[in-house]
């Protein structure tokens, strides 16, 4: 979904309703309270420290001794109380940032993984390539930019109140005198801040503006980048088996060499912005002298006044200028802003993806049967259907549904699944199966490659219930029933088991699962044509023995041996029919007449290599 870099003002309002329904909004307005008081005693402190300028340099003036010292201890006390507070600051502004990421993090992570969203992002939006940069990078940038720039904006506004009425009055001193005529200007050295400030700003706009899009392609490109990288370190066995290193090399090669154009375009705009800034910079170091002079040469403000309104003058170029110091810090703010928002609304526009078009209806069933009923699928490709439009599966009863390449099967079993709904007609599963919580003892869906999550294998086992919801025999039974006795000692060990397994030992355990939940029905995409002849035995042996009413059902090529099946359907592929595909509906395109050259064999648009981010 590509987004507006322009609408800056909704992608705030978006993110600030998002921060109001936090739950750690209320730790956060009251860390922004206590930066609030910390940052107001500190103006207080050096409005205190400007004052304290005029009795010690008219005590140096004067060559008064005892008033130096005394002025010394006073400095001493000011010193102490400021350093206190700028201890305080860190620490407050430190809490913030981790307190603000927290919130924001667990934010997109709750609307990462709700509903199925995920997975409709990863297939259907540019932005789904990338989500781990959005939720890891993003967010941790965007968190600590935003309280860095808050804390620094709060405090050149306390600053700039504070001391421009400061300012304001040490002005009645000073006098132009201009061909002989006496000249007094009411708030004269506060009207040149505004302006001298003012001039600043907007050059340093003007020069630095380009850097919220530089800032904006530098972090898509980035994420390309690491995309490919952890798809190469994926996938290294395979490419050092095909000798792939070199053309491996080449495309990575590219990406670095399109982060470094960008970074190159960065490098000139920032420098071409120093010149403002430091030039600034080092102008200010005599510009409040220089507007002050004429007050001290033609005046009455003596040393100490001078350098007080000097001091003064300072403090609210400080304030000022913070725009001026800050212009690439807001470009960058505002990109990494415009990123994590239009996250977020990926992820809530997944939920209204395909609307207006024809859904399947998931209603229960009766009597613990399977219904598809009048069934097509809407895929990219085409409609897919069964050979048999009214099917009723009973309890114990097995179905295969084979189909060649090409013909979606593994759309088809996603729309059992509820992951795909797109189409027509009805799905009915037993009635205490929840589509949103596949937990217990309802249906079990099996996808051709089984997810192993990290920890003990107890765990692993045990997925999606918790561990400790099965006895130590029960898991073991269910082990040995796929011949992994072998694993039976290592059930509280924790590791990377979708790593240490091999491929037949994962594939094994999925169904040992199955033998551990004992479902009413299990679906599955090609589980069983994946195995050995013994494993596929064992796995046969569960069904015939230990779940005798559990409806199977697999979704698998013709090969598959029919004997263990009380009936065989074929799927077809009707190109003519309706079509979906999803990206169309995510990027806001009308549907296309013909699947993309990226669509896999069963018809599911996959990208080869991440877009560039719409920003």
């Amino acid at each position: 979904m590509k987004a507006d870099t322009d609408a800056l003002w909704p992608q705030v309002r978006s993110m600030a309703r998002a921060f109001w329904k936090s739950p750690a909004r209320n730790r956060l307005i009251f860390l922004g309270g206590g930066l609030a008081t910390v940052i107001a005693l500190t103006a207080f402190g050096q409005m205190w420290l400007n004052a304290w300028n005029q009795p010690f340099y008219d005590s140096l003036a004067r060559k008064d001794m005892d008033g130096f010292i005394h002025q010394l201890w006073v400095f001493a006390g000011i010193a102490f109380l400021l350093l206190t507070l700028n201890v305080s600051q860190t620490w407050l502004n430190q809490s913030t940032k981790v307190k603000l990421r927290e919130g924001l993090v667990r934010d997109l992570l709750d609307d990462w993984l709700q509903g199925r969203r995920a997975f409709r992002l990863a297939f259907n939006s540019e932005i789904g390539v990338n989500p781990d940069q959005r939720i890891h990078e993003d967010a941790r940038h965007l968190s600590e930019l935003t309280t860095d720039l808050g804390i620094g904006l709060l405090q050149a506004s306390l600053l700039l109140a504070t001391f421009i009425g400061v300012l304001w009055g040490l002005s009645r001193g000073i006098v132009l005198h201009i061909d002989g005529q006496v000249l007094a200007i009411p708030g004269y050295m506060v009207w040149c801040a505004l302006l001298y400030a003012g001039i600043a700003s907007l050059l340093s706009w003007k020069v630095g503006s380009p850097l919220v899009r530089l800032n904006a392609l530098r972090y898509a490109r980035e994420a390309d980048l690491r995309f490919n990288l952890v798809r190469v370190s994926e996938h290294m066995e395979g490419i050092a088996l095909h000798g792939g290193e070199a053309d491996e090399r080449d495309r990575l090669s590219s990406d670095l060499d399109r982060v470094l154009g960008i970074m190159r375009r960065i490098v000139g705009a920032v420098t071409g912005l120093t010149w403002i800034t430091a030039g600034y910079g080092w102008f200010t170091l005599v510009a409040p002298i220089l507007v002050a002079a004429p007050g001290y040469f033609h005046g009455n403000l003596s040393f100490g006044e001078l350098m007080m309104a000097v001091g003064a003058f300072i403090q609210v170029q400080q304030a000022l200028r913070w725009f001026i110091d800050n212009v690439s810090a807001i470009a960058d703010w505002r990109a990494t802003l415009l990123r994590v928002s239009s996250f977020r609304e990926g992820l809530q526009a997944m939920d209204r993806l395909g609307e207006g078009r024809g859904r399947i209806d998931f209603a229960p069933s009766t009597d613990r049967q399977v219904i598809l009923s009048g069934l097509e699928v809407a895929s990219p490709a085409g409609a897919i259907s069964l050979s048999q439009p009214e099917v009723v599966i009973e309890p114990g009863q097995h179905l295969l549904i084979i189909g060649d390449s090409g013909t979606g099967k593994t759309v088809f079993f996603r729309a059992i699944a509820g992951l795909w709904p797109w189409g027509k007609g009805r799905i009915g599963l037993p009635p205490d199966d929840d589509l949103q919580d596949r937990e217990g003892d309802g249906v079990m869906f099996l996808p051709r490659h089984p997810y192993i999550p990290p920890g003990t294998l107890r765990a692993a086992i045990s997925y999606p219930q918790a561990a400790d919801d099965f006895d130590d025999w029960a898991l073991v039974e269910a082990l040995g029933s796929m011949g992994l006795a072998h694993l039976a000692a290592r059930l509280n060990r924790s590791a990377r088991w979708d790593k240490e397994l091999t491929d037949d030992e994962r594939r094994c355990l999925a169904f040992a699962r199955v033998a551990l939940r004992k479902p009413k029905v299990v679906i599955m995409d090609e589980a069983f044509d994946v195995l050995d002849d013994a494993s596929l035995g064992r796995a046969m042996a569960i069904f015939r023995e230990k779940l005798r009413k559990t409806i199977v059902i697999t979704i698998g090529r013709p090969e598959v041996r029919d004997h263990f099946f009380d009936q065989v359907l074929r799927l077809s592929l009707d190109p003519a029919g309706p079509r979906f595909l999803p990206d169309d509906h995510a990027t806001g395109d009308a549907d296309r007449d013909a699947p993309t050259a990226g669509d896999d064999e069963e018809g599911l648009s996959v990208r080869a290599v991440p877009k560039e981010s719409s920003l």
